[in-house]
């Protein structure tokens, strides 16, 4: 065990509060940091714990507290969620249970089984959306308390940009600005009911034994709104983890909440979901942060801005043809570089070999992924750069003389409305195309994601 990598004094409130010796601290491998725990008791059972913490306030302090209530209020509703075995407002630290389920449906080769578990999902999506908020004793850890459809659908979306405006005010990509824009300009104008909704749900964020779902997990994002917003976040979550498709889940889900079910709503979300979730990526992209592994903030930030770009053309009806990529073979740029090469081969082989953790292989093979995106983005980021200033003067009327100012010539007619959206949504799909082709190492961690079809 490694428990002076816990926080201090969070073994010690472990096992005193459990009258314990704490046996097995092993790190899980997730973006959020969490901890395997098991506890044995003088004379009892062994505890099976699952020890979430949030070290940093940061921009909301209360969000690991506020999932520990949401995931207590629904257990008191039968809805199967973890039960909170301790949370210690101290260290922001919750010991929840330990599912002995699985959360891999992406992975599962029987379609049908895949197929029972998602169905049997939805049935539980629509049970806790038809739940009264008034009556979940939430309202106190909540953020806000949605009124109109405007709140509904942008209420979030405003929060997270508050929070994180000391990042936004300098931050001038396209594919953010003009999502936030697009996001104001289509708000749905009606809801049917506000609910609670998990906020990023969908597979991988359940768990499941035999062919049912065993306990839904991961509330951080909850909060109040539209119950068709988990439907966009379903379509999310399953273009990242893959688990058979999702024709005919929303039309179920309709026939089993009596919530009427519209496309584009749906699709409206999945953007809305996409654009929430890119704003934090973007900046640990850029600057990083500790505990995370950048390799996979890499990946979510390419894949996701490119899934966020196919998703705009895919709601508007806008065709955009994929860009050509430099030639990896017969350019100049092609030419190898010996020191990435060796760092590249001497970890693999030499390093990567000999570890045996698991945690620890992991942030191996993040760092393999890192050295090949330098590499890469030292061959073919400048012909990708001329690429893309060359899409800009096309549609700007003159080519840029940096990325720096294409990008700051298209907010200004983002903001101004100047451009069509057929442009736009060409530029920045294009654009994301590049980017995701640009850093492949990384984006491999999650190869051949593509939406699939709704009702």
């Amino acid at each position: 065990m490694a428990e002076s990598a816990l926080p201090d004094g969070l073994s010690s409130w472990l096992e005193s509060t459990f009258k314990g010796k704490l046996t097995r601290l092993q790190r899980h491998i997730a973006r959020r940091e969490a901890w395997v725990v098991d506890i044995q008791p003088s004379g009892k059972q062994a505890i099976a714990g699952f020890l979430r913490l949030q070290r940093q306030a940061g921009n909301d302090p209360q969000r690991l507290e506020r999932e520990v209530r949401i995931m207590q209020a629904l257990g008191e509703q039968g809805i199967p969620v973890p039960e909170v075995y301790a949370w210690s407002p101290e260290h922001r630290a919750a010991l929840l249970e330990r599912d002995p389920g699985s959360a891999a449906i992406d992975q599962l080769t029987d379609p049908d089984q895949q197929r029972d578990i998602m169905q049997d999902f939805m049935h539980w999506v629509a049970r806790f959306h038809l739940l009264d908020p008034a009556q979940l004793s939430l309202d106190d850890i909540m953020l806000y308390q949605p009124v109109t459809p405007r709140d509904c659908a942008l209420r979030e979306v405003d929060e997270l940009q508050s929070q994180w405006r000391f990042f936004l005010r300098d931050y001038r990509d396209p594919l953010l600005i003009y999502g936030l824009h697009w996001l104001e300009r289509f708000a749905p104008a009606e809801v049917a009911r506000v609910s609670l909704l998990q906020g990023d749900t969908g597979p991988v964020n359940f768990m499941f034994q035999g062919n049912r779902v065993s306990s839904i997990v991961d509330w951080e994002c909850g909060h109040y709104g539209d119950p068709l917003e988990d439907l966009g976040n379903i379509m999310v979550r399953e273009f990242w983890n893959p688990c058979g498709g999702l024709k005919g889940l929303f039309t179920q889900y309709e026939e089993q909440s009596g919530i009427p079910y519209d496309r584009f709503r749906t699709q409206y979300y999945a953007v809305q979901q996409n654009v929430r979730g890119m704003i934090p990526i973007h900046y640990v992209a850029i600057n990083g942060i500790e505990q995370e592994s950048l390799a996979w903030y890499l990946c979510y930030r390419y894949l996701g801005d490119r899934a966020t770009a196919e998703m705009l053309a895919s709601a508007m009806q806008i065709e955009v043809e994929q860009p050509e990529y430099p030639d990896t073979e017969h350019s100049a740029e092609a030419s190898s570089d010996i020191l990435a090469d060796s760092a590249y081969t001497m970890l693999q082989h030499d390093v990567l070999a000999q570890l045996e953790n698991e945690f620890a292989q992991s942030r191996g093979r993040d760092v393999l992924a890192l050295i090949a995106c330098m590499d890469r983005r030292r061959r073919y980021g400048t012909a990708v750069e001329a690429d893309e200033l060359a899409d800009l003067g096309a549609a700007l009327g003159q080519t840029p003389a940096s990325l720096a100012d294409g990008h700051s010539a298209l907010a200004k007619h983002i903001a101004a409305g100047t451009l069509e959206d057929q442009v736009i949504v060409r530029l920045l799909l294009r654009k994301a195309y590049r980017d995701e082709w640009l850093y492949k190492p990384a984006v491999a961690l999650y190869p051949d994601r593509q939406w699939s079809e709704i009702d």
